[in-house]
C-alpha cells in the first residue's frame, strides 16, 4: 500500500514538473532575428531622422492651427536630434536586449509611422450621455 501511494505521489510530482522543464529558452534564430531588426531600425532612424522636421511641422499645424508654423519646426529640430540619437544608440547597442526584449526605444518606432490624426473621443462620450 505504501509503495502504491509513494509511486502515485512520485508520478503526480513528475507530471507537474516535466512540462516546465520541457519549455526551452528562445531559439538562437529568434534572438538573431530580433537583433537584426534592432540594428535595421537603428540605422533607419539614424538616417531618416531629418524627416522629423517636416513631420512635426505638419502635425503641429494640424493640431494647433497657424501657431504650429512657429512651434512645429522647433519640435521638429528637437525630434530630429532625439530620433537620430536613439537610432545611433540602437545601432551601436543592437546586441543588448534592452529595453524590454529588443523593443523599440522610441514610439513610433519609425519616422514614417504616426502621421494619422489623433482621434477625438470627447464627442463620442458627449453623444452617449
Amino acid at each position: 500500500m505504501k509503495k502504491a501511494l509513494l509511486l502515485s505521489v512520485l508520478m503526480l510530482a513528475l507530471a507537474f514538473t516535466l512540462p516546465g522543464a520541457a519549455q526551452a529558452e528562445q531559439q538562437p534564430e529568434m534572438i538573431a532575428e530580433k537583433m537584426a531588426i534592432k540594428l535595421t531600425r537603428g540605422v533607419a532612424n539614424t538616417f531618416t531622422s531629418i524627416v522629423e522636421l517636416p513631420k512635426q511641422t505638419v502635425l503641429t499645424v494640424r493640431d494647433m492651427g497657424p501657431a504650429g508654423y512657429v512651434v512645429g519646426p522647433l519640435k521638429g529640430v528637437g525630434m530630429t536630434l532625439y530620433r537620430g540619437f536613439i537610432g545611433l544608440a540602437e545601432t551601436v547597442f543592437f546586441l543588448v536586449p534592452q529595453p524590454g526584449y529588443y523593443d523599440p526605444m522610441i514610439d513610433p518606432a519609425y519616422v514614417w509611422e504616426g502621421w494619422e490624426p489623433k482621434r477625438d473621443t470627447t464627442e463620442a462620450v458627449a453623444e452617449e450621455k
